[in-house]
């Protein structure tokens, strides 16, 4: 019987959740739409995919080894919002108040402590009948979809998500999964600051990448490509190494990790209601447990979600 690993993009998703909902605010006027929206994420997810395994990966503040190797790396972001900054430490609260494996490391992102994750996950003793799937909202993270693999990405706000395996990013993107680090070399990143090769856009880099499968053969077939295009690759050579290397994943980040540990239980516990009373999410405690989502009446939850507080959007 297969499990299933569920990673979540833990900053991924506070993202999105902050700017898909208005400033909803606790009693004592705290801002917790953010919070809010990944609680009911991380509820939503838990009831599609049914995970036997739960993790969630965090960004750490310090710079990580990405900075070092280009140093306008993401410089051209602004500072995150106040009112989001302090929703990250609500948000850790209650994924610890639930019981959740958390996980992080200092130089690096959490895109690649998860790939760390999926290829541990590949080496554990539950390789063989185990699934990650991979719950964010950052494109990046295709590239480590594979037979074992799948990635869960929202795709209109958060109400609504599309699973990838490796023949929707193909699909989609007109490369493999792993070549989508080719792909980025060729095309750059305008979100994460680094270049490509100047002139080269989406179109003529898949085409690129469908003849010759990599940058470096590409590099190394510049005999059989001629005109404009060639020259692009020649001037922008050292940027499209550089950029391949910037937007691939690393998967053997220096953390362990323990997927016995990361079993999910119940998340229907004191603490959680309590947490979710005190930011009044009262819609969401209900869907704690399953038994006590089917043991309540939908009138009951019709008139409960009506009592809930009046500047709360709910999501699902």
């Amino acid at each position: 019987m297969i499990k299933r690993l569920v990673v979540i993009d833990g900053h991924a998703i506070l993202h999105r959740a902050y700017h898909a909902l208005p400033p909803l605010t606790a009693p004592d006027g705290t801002v917790v739409n953010a919070v809010y929206g990944f609680a009911s994420m991380l509820l939503r997810v838990i009831h599609d995919l049914k995970p036997e395994y739960l993790m969630v990966a965090f960004d750490h503040a310090k710079p990580t080894f990405r900075k070092k190797l280009f140093k306008e790396y993401q410089s051209q972001r602004p500072e995150m919002d106040k009112n989001l900054v302090s929703q990250i430490d609500l948000v850790k609260r209650m994924v610890d108040l639930m019981g959740i494996s958390v996980y992080g490391l200092d130089g690096y992102e959490a895109d690649d402590v998860i790939g760390t994750i999926t290829q541990q996950a590949e080496k554990s003793k539950e390789k063989n009948n185990l699934e990650t799937v991979i719950v964010t909202g950052d494109r990046d993270i295709l590239q480590l979809a594979n037979e074992k693999v799948k990635v869960y990405m929202p795709v209109k706000g958060l109400s609504e998500s599309k699973l990838y395996g490796m023949a929707e990013v193909e699909d989609k993107f007109g490369v493999k999964p792993s070549q989508m680090v080719d792909y980025k070399g060729l095309v750059g990143d305008p979100s994460d600051n680094y270049p490509g090769v100047a002139g080269i856009g989406p179109k003529t880099a898949v085409d690129l990448i469908k003849k010759f499968a990599t940058v470096e053969a590409i590099y190394q077939n510049l005999d059989k490509i001629e005109g404009k295009l060639k020259e692009k690759l020649l001037a922008g050579k050292e940027n499209a190494f550089l950029s391949k290397q910037l937007a691939t994943i690393v998967c053997d980040a220096p953390v362990e990790i323990d997927i016995a540990g990361a079993k999910l239980t119940n998340l229907d516990r004191p603490a959680v209601i309590s947490f979710f009373e005190e930011m009044e999410f009262r819609s969401l405690i209900p869907r704690l447990s399953s038994k006590k989502e089917e043991a309540v009446p939908k009138s009951q939850k019709a008139a409960k979600k009506k009592q809930d507080n009046s500047k709360q959007t709910s999501l699902f």
